[in-house]
């Protein structure tokens, strides 16, 4: 008989529908039940494409007589991270701090007043590896519980009390933003932890680091540092040609288990590949490799083809395991792995060796039972035989049993999804891509934004979740939204920014210091209110929000905007030399800040080809963070009013359209030339 999560939104929750564990959703209902029968809370949290925690339901929250015992001793309350981050990072960080370590599945005991006491992450059906059983976890806490209550008292308390002397860090007082010299120092850093063998930074597992590379080759256009791009360059070719990415349908999955890049952990996420998405676009426009156009080109098809949703939204991920249907098994990678019988068997002992070298499927096997991650560690000689052998691949691949999907969609990715394909689209000429970050943006305001303006986390099926959206939601909204107003000049993209971006001032700002929390002053009360400035697998929401604002700042010329976003970044530069790989893109706003960021007002007629020449050139420039603002001379709002403050008195030059670059509170005097105005912007592909 379903339990309470039956009527869920989220995949993950409606996952465990079914269990015989009498699960609760995340509510005061839930506490409150807690407290009236006086016992503890059992807090599991986890995500719908999360291996482990597949295994730990199937272990244990399967187990009839195991869901018996926990039902009769604890409320069980059951998460979806992705639909409740603040609620994963306030509990996180506390496992962390007491076990040195984190992941999911977590596993939290609370006290009915939400207070943790005892932490861990998977525990096994029967002791292993010094791990206890999660039976005897349970009957220990039951027993401390029961017998030591004044104990777990004093824990929880102390914990709550770290937690809180934890969150005054970040709000002691504002640093200056960060200059030239923390900026050249977190680079010297980077290079300290870059894998100059393997590309990346640091050793198994490896994660992609797509905002440290933002940064890289941000601080490669301002200083043209040959350091700062050549570990973008080589980072980003050792992970095109790893087993991390899809070499025949496509992205990328979550993070190498492996330093060399090849074997993945197989879920792929929609944050990491609209982020590595954006990275490689910005790679190819600083060098113009083929290599990282493919890579573009191929993770936006993969983005359309497999995460879109009937809405025309994203959805958050595909999971890491599937039907192997040779043991009729749920297996992580079973889509994605190759044996050298099944490609003879496919195209024939010739082609069946072609393929062997090209994607290194070898009799040993790089994974598991003598399996091969595809990889692709050079050019193919003949590209023509190399893509006819890798669509008879993917199409042969696309018959064997699909990774489920996650088909939630988080406000926060779809929004960095926008940005990454509007800019694809614009600057690859594929206005299929813009029309796709348009669409999803539409849902973003028909089914996640509030008439009062503020944004709902989560929805499915176009229906919204109940969750309040987070810092994160309105600054990658709001980024998603400048990107397009830059690529398409509809100025109402611009104003829907205006409007989050308000309200990330009015709820969400530490008037006294400048820092920002991850949840709004008037959402549900944790046992503190979360706030981390560090980036996880995606941007932090604080630095994010520090570079809309900037963007917002720098089109409209609002001092309270820009005044706003250099406060922001004053946790930036006392992290900078420190932990510069958990703050990349804090450092990449960095970067725009000290480069102006450069305006540029282009004046045309919509449709004049010289307009979009201009236009063209102002998006291909590598200045960091540089704004582009195309408009008509003399275009007004329908009160007359300039809509966008950028294009005001700009006319054109000796009758055609013109760019305006300005700088610092300067501008260059006006040029009708595109190269020209790449040259001022540092564009270097044509």
């Amino acid at each position: 008989m379903p339990n309470r999560l039956a009527d869920a939104t989220s995949p993950y929750l409606l996952q465990h529908a079914d269990n015989p564990v009498d699960w609760w959703p995340w509510g005061p209902e839930a506490f409150a039940e807690a407290e009236r029968r006086g016992v503890p809370v059992l807090l599991s949290v986890g995500y719908a494409a999360c291996h482990w925690c597949h295994v730990m339901a199937h272990e244990s929250f399967e187990d009839a007589g195991l869901a018996e015992y926990l039902n009769e001793r604890f409320v069980a309350v059951k998460v979806d991270r992705e639909e409740r981050p603040d609620v994963d990072a306030v509990y996180m960080e506390a496992v962390q701090a007491a076990t040195g370590q984190g992941g999911w599945p977590m596993t939290v005991f609370l006290t009915p007043d939400k207070e943790p006491f005892y932490f861990g992450t998977y525990f096994p059906p029967q002791p292993r590896h010094g791990m206890p059983s999660f039976r005897q976890v349970l009957e220990g806490v039951e027993a401390a519980w029961r017998d030591r209550r004044a104990e777990v008292g004093e824990v929880a308390g102390r914990i709550r009390a770290d937690l809180a002397e934890r969150a005054a860090v970040y709000s002691a007082g504002a640093h200056h933003p960060p200059g030239e010299a923390d900026l050249h120092q977190a680079l010297v850093t980077l290079s300290r932890d870059f894998d100059q063998s393997r590309g990346g930074f640091g050793g198994a597992p490896k994660f992609p680091p797509a905002m440290v590379l933002e940064f890289l080759l941000r601080h490669h256009a301002r200083t043209r540092s040959e350091a700062a791009l050549e570990m973008a360059v080589r980072t980003g070719e050792a992970m095109a040609r790893g087993g991390i990415h899809d070499q025949l349908g496509g992205g990328f999955a979550r993070y190498a288990v492996d330093a060399g890049w090849v074997v993945p952990h197989f879920e792929k996420m929609l944050y990491d590949n609209a982020l590595l998405l954006r990275a490689y676009l910005h790679l190819w426009r600083a060098t113009g490799s083929a290599l990282a156009r493919r890579v573009a080109l191929s993770t936006a098809d993969f983005l359309l083809r497999e995460l879109r949703t009937p809405e025309g939204a994203f959805a958050s991920a595909l999971d890491a395991d599937s039907l192997d249907e040779e043991t009729g098994q749920s297996a992580e990678g079973a889509y994605y792995v190759w044996e050298p019988g099944q490609l003879v068997d496919l195209l024939g002992p010739a082609d069946a060796a072609t393929a062997a070298r090209l994607f290194t499927v070898t009799a040993e096997g790089t994974f598991e039972h003598g399996t091969s991650v595809l990889q692709l560690l050079a050019d193919p000689e003949d590209f023509a035989e190399y893509e006819a052998i890798r669509a008879r691949m993917a199409e042969a691949r696309s018959a064997r049993p699909a990774p489920a999907r996650d088909d939630k969609v988080v406000a926060a990715w779809n929004g960095l999804a926008v940005a990454a394909l509007a800019e694809t689209g614009a600057l690859l000429d594929r206005p299929d891509l813009v029309e796709a970050a348009e669409r999803a943006a539409d849902l973003l305001l028909a089914v996640h934004l509030t008439p009062d303006g503020r944004l709902l986390r989560t929805s499915r099926d176009g229906r919204a979740g109940a969750n309040a959206g987070v810092l994160e939601d309105y600054a990658d909204t709001a980024e998603g939204f400048l990107a397009l107003y830059a690529v398409t000049g509809e100025s109402s993209w611009l104003q829907l920014a205006g409007g989050l971006l308000d309200t990330v001032l009015k709820h969400f700002t530490d008037e006294a210091s400048g820092a920002l929390y991850d949840t709004a002053d008037d959402a549900e009360e944790l046992i503190r209110r979360p706030q981390d400035p560090t980036d996880n697998a995606t941007p932090s929401g604080w630095t994010a929000a520090a570079g809309a604002l900037l963007t917002y700042a720098a089109y409209t010329g609002s001092d309270r905007h820009r005044t706003a976003a250099e406060r922001a970044l004053g946790v930036v530069g006392a992290l900078a030399g420190r932990a510069p790989r958990f703050i990349g893109w804090g450092l990449a706003v960095a970067e725009a800040l000290l480069d102006g960021p450069r305006e540029v007002a282009v004046i045309g007629p919509d449709g004049d080809p010289a307009t979009a020449a201009l236009r063209r050139a102002a998006l291909l420039g590598t200045a960091p963070g540089a704004v582009v603002a195309v408009g008509a001379p003399g275009e007004t709002g329908e009160a007359g009013e300039v809509e966008v403050p950028l294009l005001a008195d700009r006319p054109l030059v000796g009758g055609a359209p013109a760019a305006y670059v300005c700088r610092h509170f300067a501008c260059d005097a006006p040029t009708t030339d595109p190269a020209a105005l790449a040259e001022k912007l540092g564009a270097t592909v044509a």
